[in-house]
């Protein structure tokens, strides 16, 4: 069951004109020099987002959110960064942008209840679960229960998305999107730590997958 508040965000505020903004201006000359090539892993992967949607993603450059974004060019995201981030030189901007805020050591309530409301607007939040950059190897690990809990939290489904590492920024870009994930369809509105640790294991497991169809 999907649970998803129907009240919707502003259509016009000071961060999404910002937002717009930048999609717009950045939009035309990522699509001109990186000549995006976005991939499904399905029929279903194809369907565009409506409402709210947690988007995840691998991490291995700090474009990464251009990448993305280039994927779902045709909604706004909100990104999750963390306290390192927006404490730099870049933090006004990015606030601006509407990115959240983040503690990656201490989550708190107050930040749940950000990204919650956001998704409940019908709103697209993207995070990038390992919470760094990562050249490669086993990141199962670094995979947070709190992305599932977000899910749950707010009804919205978790859409999977592989960025294939480029060997240099004029380099194409290889974008695969996989199968959105319902937490909710799959274990209820109150499932066990048990299945929150399931369905961030599967999760992993889908990217991995999506990661084998462009690699």
């Amino acid at each position: 069951m999907n649970r998803q508040k129907k009240n919707k965000a502003p259509l016009f505020s000071f961060k999404n004109i910002v937002i717009d903004f930048v999609r717009i201006t950045g939009g035309l000359p990522v699509l001109l020099i990186l000549r995006p090539k976005k991939r499904f892993a399905s029929e279903k992967a194809k369907q565009k987002l409506r409402g709210g949607a947690l988007i995840i993603a691998n991490h291995t450059d700090f474009v990464d959110p251009v990448y993305l974004m280039s994927a779902f060019w045709y909604r706004r995201h909100h990104f999750i960064a963390s306290e390192e981030v927006m404490d730099s030189k870049a933090g006004g901007f990015l606030r601006a942008c509407g990115c959240i805020r983040i503690d990656r050591n201490n989550v708190t309530m107050n930040t749940l209840r950000k990204i919650t409301d956001k998704l409940k607007q019908g709103e697209i939040v993207s995070m990038f679960p390992q919470g760094r950059i990562s050249s490669g190897g086993d990141e199962g690990a670094s995979f947070k229960s709190g992305m599932v809990l977000m899910a749950i939290r707010s009804g919205a489904p978790i859409v999977p998305v592989y960025i294939k590492p480029k060997k240099s920024f004029f380099s194409r870009l290889h974008v695969v999107v996989g199968e959105r994930v319902s937490v909710t369809e799959l274990y209820g509105e109150r499932p066990t730590f048990a299945q929150i640790d399931a369905a961030a294991k599967l999760l992993y497991e889908r990217e991995e997958q999506l990661k084998n169809l462009v690699d």
